[in-house]
């Protein structure tokens, strides 16, 4: 069978409005983990060795095991515990957890390379450690991890497209539908291949002009 660039092109629109789908996933799903991995960074910040062992095996455990299983542990988890809910939310709560680890492990990271001054002039100010943590610390970390950040929003943009196997409707179960309806399974996955690299690329350069932007008004 030849290749059929029209059948291609023709889905794009279909695949490409179903890939929205993708993108809202990811950016509320990074958005959740954001806060989660900030509760858990301040967690870990209060060195309470049980409280920083449990999270460190938490985390090890869900970075080392594939998404795809987090999903169904959720899809299949979650309904045998009386939680009545939708592919959708099932497949949404797996990513934002699943990202939340990743980011958790980023601010880590950013933290320990933070400048330490500001920090200290506020312990020395006698500031509460509250308003350290919202005034100082965290506007210091957001803005540090901020590009990998963004690395991280198009991981998960790539990473939905596994909730298909549970039947959500994205741009990869979209394609697939449209496949089985024209045989044109090559140029249905292109297509799905194509809308979700555009948002992506679409992120990257949103990203990068919000650096710049930071960076402008920094000096």
């Amino acid at each position: 069978m030849d290749f059929d660039s029209v059948a291609m092109i023709l889905a794009l629109p279909v695949v490409g409005q179903a890939a929205l789908v993708n993108l809202w996933i990811a950016v509320v799903a990074t958005a959740i983990a954001l806060v989660i991995a900030t509760a858990i960074t301040i967690l870990r910040a209060l060195r309470v060795a049980p409280l920083t062992a449990a999270i460190d095996i938490v985390v090890s455990a869900v970075r080392g095991t594939p998404i795809l299983i987090q999903i169904f542990l959720f899809y299949y988890g979650l309904p045998s515990l009386g939680l009545d809910i939708s592919p959708l939310v099932a497949g949404f709560c797996a990513v934002a957890f699943n990202s939340s680890m990743f980011v958790s492990e980023l601010m880590r990271g950013g933290i320990t390379g933070m400048d330490r001054g500001p920090v200290e002039a506020a312990v020395a100010l006698a500031l509460p450690r509250r308003i350290i943590w919202l005034k100082v610390i965290l506007p210091q970390l957001y803005l540090r991890i901020l590009p990998a950040l963004i690395g991280e929003v198009t991981m998960v943009v790539k990473a939905t497209v596994l909730l298909s196997s549970i039947t959500v409707v994205e741009a990869l179960r979209t394609a697939q539908q449209i496949a089985s309806s024209n045989f044109r399974f090559l140029e249905m996955m292109l297509a799905a291949g194509i809308a979700l690299a555009a948002i992506n690329l679409a992120i990257a350069a949103t990203g990068t002009l919000i650096e710049r932007r930071i960076a402008a008004m920094r000096g």
